[in-house]
């Protein structure tokens, strides 16, 4: 009887570990496909397969939908990519309500929010990610950068000059920085500073749009307008969306149109 018993409780034992292990082995799995999916969507992203990423965030998402990862790579390619900025936002919070402490997400979501023209929310956001943020963290001269860059929307030109310093000096070969301290100095009057600022940055990255646009804008303005013309075709070239109506005014005002 007692072998019987023994027996019994051993078969139990064996059941037991046999569930625990097939339960371990199925959170396993799920895991897994949770984070195939996640990598699977970042490489959809680099290859600028923009849909399919956002369906596989999606599905990692699915699996855990505490995954605040997937919920702000979801929101960058809506932001960044697809231009659907209330989507994105709604992304980067729910990323933030998971992690508080994202500072990509504030990021992010400050820049949505600077594309939307809605700048005290912007300005919020950097200040958020600028608090938590470790001072030797790369991302910090992109806060630094943007922040600058909204203030300059703002017409607060002074704070805007500041910000754009400390991004520079945080990283001298970024060429962005330079882009909206040229920005800031043409607004000020300071156009020697500004072109030479709009130089810095192409040459630091000659594939640069905005900077082509800007200094092309800025050229306009001092009524080079064959310079002008070269430098907002190239920035054309290289996928920035000039405002029709300038180039419009640029092709009449350069004899392109006759």
């Amino acid at each position: 009887m007692k072998n019987i018993m023994n027996i019994s409780k051993q078969l139990t034992l064996i059941i037991f570990i046999s569930l625990l292990f097939s339960c371990a082995t199925t959170q396993n799995e799920i895991v897994e496909e949770e984070e195939l999916y996640l990598s699977r969507g970042k490489d959809y992203h680099k290859k600028g397969q923009y849909d399919q990423a956002i369906s596989d965030f999606t599905k990692a998402l699915e699996i855990n939908p505490r995954n605040a990862e997937a919920y702000h790579n979801r929101g960058y390619v809506y932001y960044e990519n697809k231009s659907q900025y209330d989507q994105a936002i709604s992304d980067f919070n729910k990323a933030l309500e998971i992690n508080p402490r994202y500072t990509r997400a504030y990021l992010h979501r400050g820049n949505a929010y600077l594309a939307k023209s809605q700048y005290d929310q912007a300005i919020s956001d950097y200040n958020k990610a600028l608090e938590i943020i470790l001072k030797n963290d790369p991302w910090n001269t992109m806060l630094y950068g943007n922040r600058g860059l909204t203030y300059y929307y703002m017409g607060e030109y002074d704070r805007a000059l500041s910000d754009c310093n400390k991004a520079i000096e945080m990283d001298p070969k970024n060429a962005n920085p330079y882009s909206h301290r040229g920005q800031v100095y043409q607004a000020k009057g300071q156009y020697d500073k500004a072109i030479s600022d709009f130089n810095k940055a192409l040459k630091l990255n000659p594939r640069y749009a905005p900077a082509y646009y800007h200094r092309g804008n800025f050229y306009y303005l001092q009524k080079k307008y064959d310079r002008s013309w070269r430098d907002i075709k190239i920035a054309q070239q290289l996928g920035y969306k000039i405002p029709p109506e300038f180039l419009d005014q640029l092709k009449r005002d350069s004899g392109r149109e006759r």
